[in-house]
Parts: structure tokens; sequence; C-alpha cells
């Protein structure tokens, strides 16, 4: 499952050039008629990016950015040479960035998908496969398939599928020069975007927990335990890059 980029304007346009624009296969752009559906997706699935009209809904728009800081949002208006004011008011509230209706439609998609939360997250967790002794092909394409599937509960299996091979095989592989086995760098990857999305002052932890179709604010709990030797409190001052530290300091086996 991908992640989602809302996008919000109350104009068909707009909305359709950042879909047209972005990379097929980075996220999948949705289409929101209403900032309520956005905030939908928000406490649904894991999101990207958010774009937003500000001008459609000021107020509630201005606001999301404090509420969840690491989700990039970007501003797409009709913007004006004497909205100088409202373009303050935009940085101010921690907006990402800002598009003009009508002359950056054509990068628009292009543009927002360089600068996405999973673009952070994969930057903060860019050391990983140095660290965890990952040099082969095969186990750095089960690391790039395991980043893939962060928001969805995963097994050995499931990457394996992916990959054209056999369970045991790619255990065995990816286990090899002395690297964490696979389900223990699954759970890493788990965890570092959970660390991420606690960044956010808007999720509480049984948010978290939903998003990434974990089955209990406790399995949260045990998973942070294993790989960071945190609760999910601390996760939420820890971040990927941090949650990565305390993995590789004697937390890369795991006992089964």
């Amino acid at each position: 499952m991908t992640a989602v980029v809302p996008v919000f304007h109350p104009r068909a346009e707009p909305r359709r050039a950042v879909k047209r624009g972005y990379p097929r296969g980075a996220a999948s752009v949705r289409l929101c008629r209403t900032l309520a559906a956005v905030e939908r997706l928000l406490y649904q699935r894991l999101v990207d990016a958010v774009v937003l009209d500000v001008k459609a809904a000021p107020v509630a728009a201005l606001a999301l950015p404090g509420r969840f800081p690491r989700i990039p949002m970007f501003v797409l208006s009709a913007l004006r040479p004497d909205d100088g004011a409202l373009l303050a008011t935009c940085h101010a509230s921690g907006f990402a960035g800002l598009l003009v209706e009508g002359v950056d439609n054509a990068v628009a998609g292009e543009w927002i998908a360089a600068r996405t939360a999973q673009v952070a997250r994969r930057a903060a967790l860019a050391d990983a496969p140095r660290l965890l002794r990952l040099t082969d092909r095969l186990q750095l394409a089960a690391w790039e398939e395991v980043l893939r599937r962060v928001a969805v509960p995963t097994q050995t299996r499931h990457v394996a599928a992916a990959l054209r091979v056999t369970r045991e095989h790619l255990s065995r592989e990816f286990a090899a020069g002395g690297a964490p086995n696979l389900k223990r760098v699954i759970d890493l990857a788990r965890a570092a975007c959970a660390a991420d999305l606690l960044g956010n002052p808007g999720y509480t932890v049984r948010a978290v927990v939903k998003i990434l179709g974990l089955a209990s604010p406790s399995h949260l709990a045990g998973l942070a335990r294993r790989v960071a030797g945190a609760t999910p409190q601390e996760l939420r001052t820890v971040g990927p890059g941090g949650v990565l530290q305390r993995f590789i300091r004697g937390r890369t086996r795991s006992r089964t």
C-alpha cells in the first residue's frame, strides 16, 4: 500500500495538474473536494504530503501544519501581488512551500514529490544499509521493498514474493555477512515510521497504530521496546534517525 497525497482545491484543473505530474508509483494522489476529506485521510492512511488551496478555507488550512509538522504541506492557490500578508502567514504557519495556481501547475507534482515525508524518512535512514551491512544486490532490494511496504503489516514471505525468490533463500541471503535478520529489519522500518508519525502533535498513539495497521497500542509498545528500547511516547522525540541509532546498539538480533 503506497502513501497518499491529498490535494484540496475547489477547482478541478489544479487538482488534476498535481496528479498528472506526480511520479508514478511514488504515492497515490487523492483529489479532495473538502478539507474534511483531507483530515479523514490523515487519520486513515500514511500521508506523504498535503496540497491545499489556503484561500478556500483559510482558518482551517492554516492550522494544519502546526498539528502535522512532519508531513510537508504545500500551498497551491491563485496568489496575487497583494497577497503578501497571506504568504507571510503561510510561512509562519509552517507550510513547506508555495505554488502559484496557473503558473506552477506543470511542475507541481514533480516538485512536491521531491519534498515529501517519505523523502525525509529515507534521508534519515540513508546510513542504514552501511550500518546494517547490507551490500549484496538482494539485500539492498529487500531493504527497498521493506521501506515501500512500511505502512502495512509485512512478513518475510511478502518481501520474498515481491523479489521473486523463496522465503528461505531470502532469509538466508539477507542475514549473510553479519547483517540482521530480515524480520528484525522490518521491525526497524516500522518503528522508524511510527517515530516519524508520532512527531506530529495531531497524532495519538492509537491513531498511529491504525495508520500502520498494527494490532493494538500494546503491539506498538512491544515493537518500540524491541527495536529502540523506548516507549511509544519516547518515540515522539527520537525520530527515525534516532530509532536507527538505538537499533544498531545491540538490538539487531531477534530471539526467534
